[in-house]
C-alpha cells in the first residue's frame, strides 16, 4: 500500500475521478478549475483516468501536465501490471464484464511504457488536512480498490471500510472516493463519506452532465455538474471503434447495462435517492 501525506490544503478543493479516457470532459474540468482560480495543488483525482473513452494517452498526458494529485484506480493498477482485464469488480459473465473487453483492449493499446510507469507510482491513499478535518482520498474501498459502495449500501459496509482505512491511515473525518460512477454523500458514524462521481460518464440519470465534488473553504461539500462537448467525445469513440454502448450513454445519460447497480438504483425501480442526483 502506498500512502501519500499532503499536509494541509487550504481554500477550495476540487475532487474528481472517472475520467474514463474522455478528453473533452477532462478539458472542460480543467477550464472550470482555471476559471475558478483553483490551483493544481487544490485538485485531487480519485483514479480511473483511463477507461471507456477514445483518448487514454491524451488524458494521461493532460492530467500529468495539469500537475494535480492522483490516486490509483483499478484501471491504472491493471495497466501498470500488464494485466489482461480492467479489474473493475464486475461479476464474471455480466454485461459490464463482457463490454469491458473492448474498451480495455483500446486502453491497453493506447498506454505506452511511460504512462504505465507513471501509473505504477500512484498512491493507494492520499491523506491531508482541510480546515479542522483529517481527510483521505481513495478509489473504491480500502479493503478492495474495486469495491462498489453505493448510496444505498448498508451502513455496516461503510463502517467496515472505515475501520480498514483508519487502521492504515489513522483517525479520519472525511473520505473522498470514486469508482462507482455515482456522486453521493453518506454519514458514517462521526465521519462523512463523499463519492465525487465520474466526469467521463453520466450517472445513469438520463442527462448528459457528469459529476465532480467541490469543497468550500469551510468544508461544505457540493456535488457539481459538468457540461462538456459530449458530441465530440462520442465522435472520437466511434472513430476508434468503441461502439459497445458507452458511446450512446454519453448522449442518453443512461448506462448500456445496469447489472452492476443495486436494484434500488436501477432506472425502472424509481427509487434513486436524491443524494445520488444533486
Amino acid at each position: 500500500m502506498i500512502v501519500t501525506e499532503l499536509g494541509g490544503i487550504s481554500g477550495r478543493l476540487l475532487v474528481f475521478g472517472g475520467v474514463y479516457s474522455n478528453l473533452q470532459a477532462l478539458r472542460a474540468l480543467r477550464a472550470y478549475a482555471d476559471a475558478a482560480g483553483i490551483a493544481p495543488a487544490q485538485v485531487i483525482c480519485t483514479g480511473d483516468v483511463v477507461a471507456y473513452g477514445a483518448d487514454p494517452a491524451a488524458c494521461v498526458d493532460l492530467v500529468r501536465d495539469w500537475g494535480v494529485t492522483v490516486v490509483a484506480g483499478n484501471v491504472e493498477r491493471q495497466l501498470a501490471a500488464g494485466a489482461m482485464d480492467c479489474g473493475c469488480g464486475f461479476d464474471e459473465g455480466s454485461t459490464c464484464d463482457r463490454l469491458s473487453a473492448g474498451w480495455y483492449a483500446h486502453a491497453d493499446a493506447g498506454c505506452d511504457s511511460a504512462a504505465r510507469g507513471w501509473m505504477a507510482t500512484l498512491p493507494d491513499f492520499v491523506t491531508f488536512r482541510h480546515g479542522d478535518r483529517r481527510c483521505v482520498v481513495l478509489h473504491g474501498g480500502a479493503s478492495d480498490i474495486a469495491r462498489f459502495l453505493w448510496p444505498v449500501s448498508p451502513e455496516d459496509e461503510f463502517a467496515a471500510e472505515r475501520a480498514v482505512l483508519e487502521r492504515l491511515c489513522g483517525p479520519l473525518d472525511l473520505v473522498l472516493a470514486g469508482h462507482s460512477g455515482l456522486a453521493f454523500t453518506r454519514r458514517v458514524g462521526s465521519m462523512d463519506w463523499v463519492n465525487a462521481g465520474a466526469i467521463g460518464m453520466p450517472p445513469n440519470d438520463g442527462a448528459r452532465d457528469t459529476r465532480f465534488a467541490l469543497l468550500d473553504e469551510d468544508g461544505t461539500v457540493h456535488l457539481e455538474r459538468l457540461a462538456y462537448d459530449a458530441e465530440a467525445a462520442v465522435a472520437a469513440m466511434r472513430a476508434a471503434g468503441l461502439t459497445q454502448g458507452y458511446d450512446r450513454a454519453l448522449l442518453s445519460g443512461c448506462w448500456p447495462s445496469e447489472d452492476v447497480l443495486p436494484e434500488a438504483l436501477r432506472r425502472g425501480a424509481g427509487a434513486v435517492p436524491a443524494s445520488a442526483l444533486p
